[in-house]
């Protein structure tokens, strides 16, 4: 009985790398074929520009920026906003084991997220801001999205003359330059003091099915230094504490974290036992 009513995971994972990858043991393949297909049900499909529209009602200052979407291809926020954040979100669902079909209808920008290992051997949490949108007042890792603009794509439409090879080649870089560029903008700390990060996997939250890339990185700073550079950190509005914490304690904080972030620390544990059978 006590097996039965277990509670489940909040989260899935997609992709599991324990012994991490670098760049070079990282494809992509940006192409239309992973885009996004519509809603078969017209007021479903709707709803997504009914929900924007009152969103920029409530906030002028939104903006319906371009990101990739999990098995990489673009997407837009407001299709985000009108699929991933819907009240009716579950209803774009496919009935499938199959993950692309089962998201197929939704957006599902790719996030990504780091888990820092600092030069006293404790990992860097954040807590999320209470006026953010999404999972105010959470413990999170460090991370945001890649941006397709920081590589020149503002379209899966690219230029006919364009290599897709050389495409996919930028676009696999941006997945491990962007995760720097998170950390450096939402902790303070210098590029120099991180190592090169390694892909760790892709976790999906179950509720609104958003996925993120998780990644290893260490500091060659301490719990104490990295305090004092948070507080100059550009990006510091997102977040209101940054915590530096042992594996126990990290363990002890899942129960406030997203679900897509549990999965990230469930996939740095995996790394962490194969790492004793090296």
């Amino acid at each position: 009985m006590a097996d039965a009513e277990a509670k489940l995971p909040d989260y899935r994972l997609l992709l599991c790398c324990p012994s991490g990858l670098s760049p070079s043991q990282v494809s992509v393949e940006f192409s239309e074929r992973y885009d996004r297909i519509p809603h078969p049900e017209i007021s479903l499909e709707n709803s997504i520009s009914e929900i924007w529209d009152g969103r920029v009602l409530q906030n002028a200052s939104l903006f319906n920026g371009k990101k990739f979407r999990f098995r990489h291809i673009m997407h837009d926020y407001r299709t985000f906003v009108g699929t991933n954040l819907n009240p009716l979100w579950e209803r774009f669902l496919v009935s499938s084991e199959d993950d692309p079909v089962r998201c197929q209808h939704t957006s599902s920008p790719l996030g990504n997220g780091a888990i820092i290992e600092t030069s006293d051997k404790r990992i860097v949490v954040l807590q999320r801001s209470n006026n953010v949108g999404e999972f105010p007042g959470h413990f999170v890792f460090p991370g945001g999205h890649p941006e397709p603009q920081e590589i020149g794509i503002v379209s899966h439409q690219l230029d006919k003359d364009m290599d897709p090879e050389f495409i996919n080649r930028k676009v696999s870089q941006e997945m491990f330059d962007s995760i720097i560029r998170e950390v450096v903008e939402e902790i303070g700390v210098p590029e120099a003091s991180l190592s090169d990060p390694v892909f760790i996997g892709v976790s999906r939250r179950v509720l609104n099915v958003r996925p993120a890339a998780f990644f290893f990185i260490k500091c060659n700073l301490d719990s104490k230094e990295i305090q004092q550079l948070y507080s100059t950190a550009q990006d510091g509005y997102e977040s209101t504490h940054l915590y530096t914490v042992s594996r126990n304690d990290l363990k002890d904080m899942t129960s406030r974290m997203p679900g897509c972030h549990q999965g990230g620390l469930a996939l740095y544990m995996l790394m962490v036992e194969a790492l004793k059978d090296v």
